[in-house]
């Protein structure tokens, strides 16, 4: 009984000098594997329009988080409360893609701003998501910024969320001249790991005047451990948008800003059937001193949210807000600013289009 206890003892704890082998080696590979994408790198411009944009005229521009493409309006996302780590199935995520990709083809504007593109990610079955919104876009000048590129998360244990590679793709119909990758402030702590690297994407879009049309596509920070990162990382933008103002460009920024820029959106939308935080306003100090304004999408009669909590399927009382929108500089006329409504059937996030003159 005694040579038993003990055999059994050497073998509990070999299995648990694995486990922890396992675990220290898992632990350590995310540590080494873990890095930021360079700042200021250089993006390659594809297509060549032939056109140029001008003072004067009115143009479109939409921009859309699509979510990875994974988040049909039955979807649950484990970091927001849900229970899904990937996209239901690589068929439906194709057919999910080709649905957003077809949106973007018919809504006909002159700039598109797209974030969370993946490719060759372990969420989206390596699927290119790049090549159907390319060929839906055929004709437009376009510029892919790479935001990061994680390690292999294996959580949920079941189902890894595995590893990530996502970016911002931005579309002109105007020729595009250049474009870089701006690396943004993340968390210095263990919460980088979740929150990953972030940019944003500068194209310059020459106009008929000499001057440019600066381009900003972003994707803030939303997986911190207390939102300052992200306002920090708008300081960064606004600073950057305030020196191309000075030298005479014209400047939009559009995406994701996980803040509530409505303020207090409940006041649009109602009371949610669960309190979340996640989505601050934006600071009112933030924009004191710069020729530059903040354009929260809405229609005061008709209000639609940009953007849904996914802790489940969409469902009335759904904590619901909006977090996307734009900034422009002060030579730039607002005409309208709205979110499509599309109930969220393809992404958790509403497009959202903005309709404008450059003075």
């Amino acid at each position: 009984m005694g040579k038993i206890l003990k055999r059994t003892g050497i073998a509990l704890l070999a299995l648990l000098l694995a486990v922890v082998v396992v675990v220290v080696g898992y632990v350590a590979y995310v540590l080494i594997a873990y890095h930021r994408l360079e700042d200021n790198l250089t993006l390659s411009v594809s297509g060549v329009p032939g056109r140029t944009a001008a003072t004067g005229e009115t143009y479109d521009l939409l921009s859309w988080n699509i979510g990875f493409g994974a988040y049909e309006a039955d979807y649950g996302f484990f970091m927001d409360g849900g229970t899904e780590s990937r996209a239901w199935s690589e068929e439906r995520l194709q057919a999910n893609i080709a649905k957003i990709a077809e949106f973007l083809r018919a809504a006909e504007t002159d700039f598109y701003l797209v974030q969370e593109v993946d490719f060759d990610s372990t969420r989206t079955y390596h699927m290119d998501e790049r090549v159907p919104l390319l060929a839906s876009l055929a004709g437009y000048a376009s510029v892919f910024a790479q935001n990061y590129d994680s390690p292999y998360l294996m959580y949920p244990l079941f189902s890894p969320h595995g590893a990530s590679k996502a970016g911002l793709f931005t579309f002109s119909a105007f020729d595009i001249s250049e474009s870089v990758r701006r690396s943004l402030p993340i968390e210095s702590g263990f919460m980088k790991l979740l929150d990953l690297d972030r940019c944003y994407s500068v194209s310059r879009i020459p106009l008929t005047n000499g001057a440019e049309l600066v381009l900003y596509n972003f994707h803030l920070s939303a997986y911190t451990s207390d939102g300052t990162i992200a306002t920090d990382q708008l300081k960064m933008l606004l600073a950057d948008m305030q020196a191309e103002y000075e030298r005479g460009n014209f400047c939009i920024a559009g995406g994701d800003f996980n803040k509530d820029i409505l303020g207090n959106s409940k006041d649009y939308f109602g009371e949610s059937d669960t309190d979340y935080t996640w989505a601050q306003p934006i600071p009112a100090e933030t924009f004191e001193g710069l020729n530059i304004s903040l354009v929260a999408p809405l229609d005061s009669e008709n209000p639609v949210p940009s953007c849904r909590n996914a802790d489940g399927p969409y469902h009335p009382g759904q904590y619901v807000v909006t977090v996307d929108g734009f900034l422009v500089t002060d030579n730039v006329s607002v005409l309208a600013s709205t979110v499509l409504d599309t109930a969220f059937a393809y992404s958790d996030h509403n497009p959202v289009k903005l309709t404008f003159q450059l003075d």
